[in-house]
Parts: structure tokens; C-alpha cells; sequence
């Protein structure tokens, strides 16, 4: 095998493929990154795996000789990322002990030992599964507006991924992690108007960052196309990404049946000037609880923020607030939970949904993205 193509290329691609690289790989060769040259269509294709997470990529070089060679993902990264823009050759030579991979740039020459390419995995393959076409700007959406909310407790397995539901019109996006929820519905402008039947996915969380990252090297106007069979999933982002991931099994819960729908009392308060005051207040929350006080004075229209560490001090914020009722006086929040969902929410203005002290409160935008945020109150004990 023999190619050239450029640092910046190689590097970059590795730098995607890398992360479905496992840190304690169960088999040797899935500590490393598969190469797979094409002479025919003078592309090279990088391809990572840990069995659950696949990504593969793919990039124009200049190819003299095709084949397909495996080399140690953390190494070879740590070299290319090192080495001076410009060309790189890759060749590769079989000798007694396997194969020997060398990286020739402008500035100095590296040899590697590959691992046999045929024990590297195949990814997932999808055949007969359903195919939907969504656009980059709703899946990008839906994703920055509920992963945060996912679990991380692997006990919770369902928890830890992102619900998607794919509608003839709209997609929902669902994470909790059962103290929060968040739910983002948006437009799905489908180039094909064929499927009527709503399709439901609870897809990892970490497989979804990594989409994530995936999807800003792309156009808001761009698609991606979604396969999907009973076990897995597959993320087709033109010709030169691939992302390829287990289902979560299990059933995710009625989410919808947790949003209350009448509530006693909506308050209506800047978006950015709540979120900054909870900023500065919350250095001084204890890192036991974590918990800030939310007083709500009618009479004023005003909303005031405050924490208390015994250990370090207290601190007071206070804002203008339209509130509708005298009830409740005083809820209180876990301080993250709170900054979370304000970041996710996109609106200047926002409105927060009350009932008692202890019921569920919805967050939601006073105008833009249909995003509900639902974030279950501390209780407070005086």
C-alpha cells in the first residue's frame, strides 16, 4: 500500500475516528484505527470501533497502491498532530512479523507495526431497516436542547440516552435523568413525504455528542440520513462521515404524563439576567446541596435569588419579575440543574410554570423553539 495526503486531512480525520476508540479495548485491534486505501476512487477511509460507537470518515488522497492496514490510534494521533503542515506518505510492507507501516513528512520519517486489518470489525450494517432524511439544523437543535439532561448513572441504561421521536411533520427530542426533563420539539422538513407512521429511538448519549461535533462541519441546509433496525443505528452524513451506534434497550418512560398543565402561578423574567445572577450566586452555594432560594414577591414583581455555606458565606440577587400570584412564597432549586436548563432555553424572555413548592416547575421560552424544561424544586427544611 502506498498513498499521500495531507497533515491537515489525516489529522483531522483521526482526530473524529478517534473517539470510538476504546481506552481499554477488549481485543488489541480495537485499539486501533482501520486505514483502508482506494485506488479506484483515490480516497483513503479511517474507521473507529469499540463495538458500540463506530465512526468512519473518509478523504481525498492520492493513491498508488489500495489495501487496508491498521494502526495504534493514540500513537499514531500523537505523531501526525505533531508533524509540520504538508504532505505525508504512507507506505506499508509486509515482513516476518506482520507489517510495517512508515510515515515519511518534510520533517522526518516514523515506522509502525500493524495489527492484522482482517481482525478489525465490520460496522454495522443496515439493510432492510427504515431510512429518514433530517435536517442538520433540527438534529442540531434537538440535540444541544436535551443531552445535557441525560443520566449519567449507567444503572439507569435508558436514562442515559436521548428519546427521539420522528414524526410525518415534526421531531422530539426527550432526556431525564429522573430530577429533570427536557423536551424540544421541532420542524422536520422531509424530502420525502412517503412515511406516515412515527418512529421511536432512545439513542446513547455519548454517541449522540460525538453527532453533535459531526454536525458543525456541516451546513445548517445539509441532511442526514438516519437508518435504523431493532438493534442499531446509523448517521450518514454525505459520502465522508458515518456514525453507527447501539439502541438502548428498554422502555423509555411516558415522559408526556410528568408535564403538569395547570399551574397556580407564571412568572415572566429575562432570560440572560436570571441566568447571570445565578452565575454570580452560585460560587457561593455549598457543595453539599448545592441549593439556591427562589422568593417570589408579587407586590414588588420581584424575584430574589439567594444561597447560604456555612462554611463560606451568603449572597442575595434580586431582579424585576412579572408574577401573577402570591403563591409560592419560596422554592428552591439545585443551583446546576437550574443554569443547565436556562443555557438550553433560547429565548430573551422566559416563563416559569408554578404550582406548589414541591411540584414539578416547567421552564419554558417566551418565544422561538417549542422547548420545555421541567426541573423538580428542592425541599426546603428550615
Amino acid at each position: 500500500m502506498k498513498l499521500v495526503c495531507s497533515q491537515s486531512d489525516l489529522n483531522a480525520n483521526i482526530s473524529l475516528v478517534s473517539r470510538a476508540v476504546p481506552s481499554r479495548p477488549s481485543h488489541p485491534v480495537l485499539g486501533n484505527l482501520l486505514l483502508i486505501a482506494d485506488a479506484d476512487k483515490q480516497r483513503v477511509r479511517l474507521r473507529g470501533f469499540d463495538l458500540s460507537l463506530g465512526i468512519e470518515t473518509s478523504f481525498i488522497a492520492e493513491v498508488t497502491q489500495g489495501g487496508r492496514i491498521t494502526l495504534p490510534a493514540k500513537t499514531l494521533g500523537d505523531i501526525i498532530a505533531r508533524l509540520p503542515d504538508g504532505e505525508i506518505t504512507i507506505t506499508y510492507e509486509e515482513d516476518e512479523e506482520g507489517g510495517l507501516v512508515t510515515l515519511t513528512s518534510t520533517s522526518g520519517r516514523y515506522q509502525l507495526r500493524s495489527l492484522d486489518a482482517d481482525e478489525f470489525p465490520e460496522l454495522p450494517r443496515i439493510e432492510d431497516g427504515d431510512a429518514v432524511l433530517v435536517p442538520v439544523e433540527s438534529l442540531g437543535e434537538g440535540l444541544r436542547s436535551t443531552l445535557f439532561a441525560a443520566s449519567t448513572e449507567e444503572t439507569k441504561q435508558v436514562l442515559t440516552g436521548v428519546h427521539v421521536t420522528l414524526g410525518p411533520d415534526a421531531l422530539e427530542f426527550a432526556a431525564t435523568d429522573g430530577h429533570r426533563l427536557a423536551v424540544l420539539e421541532t420542524p422536520n422538513v422531509e424530502e420525502s413525504e412517503t412515511r406516515t407512521t412515527k418512529l421511536e429511538v432512545t439513542i446513547p448519549a455519548r454517541a449522540l455528542r460525538e453527532l453533535e461535533r459531526m454536525l458543525g462541519l456541516r451546513q445548517k441546509e445539509d441532511h442526514v440520513t438516519l437508518y435504523m433496525d431493532e438493534g442499531q443505528v446509523v448517521f450518514e452524513l454525505g459520502d465522508d462521515l458515518k456514525l453507527t451506534s447501539r439502541k438502548l434497550e428498554g422502555a423509555y418512560p411516558q415522559y408526556r404524563q410528568l408535564l403538569p398543565t395547570q399551574f397556580s402561578n407564571l412568572v415572566h423574567v429575562d432570560r440572560r439576567q436570571f441566568q447571570n445572577a445565578l452565575e454570580r450566586i452560585a460560587v457561593l452555594a455549598d457543595s453539599r446541596n448545592n441549593v439556591v432560594r427562589c422568593s417570589l414577591d408579587k407586590g414588588q414583581q420581584q424575584l430574589q435569588l439567594s444561597v447560604e455555606s456555612q462554611d463560606v458565606g451568603s449572597g442575595r440577587e434580586s431582579m424585576t419579575a412579572q408574577i401573577s400570584s402570591d403563591q409560592p412564597r419560596e422554592i428552591a432549586f439545585n443551583v446546576k440543574y437550574l443554569m443547565d436548563g436556562l443555557k438550553a432555553l433560547s429565548s430573551s424572555e422566559i416563563t416559569i410554570h408554578l404550582n406548589g413548592p414541591t411540584q414539578p416547575v416547567i421552564f419554558t421560552p417566551l418565544s422561538g423553539s417549542k422547548m420545555t424544561y421541567l426541573a423538580m424544586p428542592v425541599q426546603l427544611r428550615d
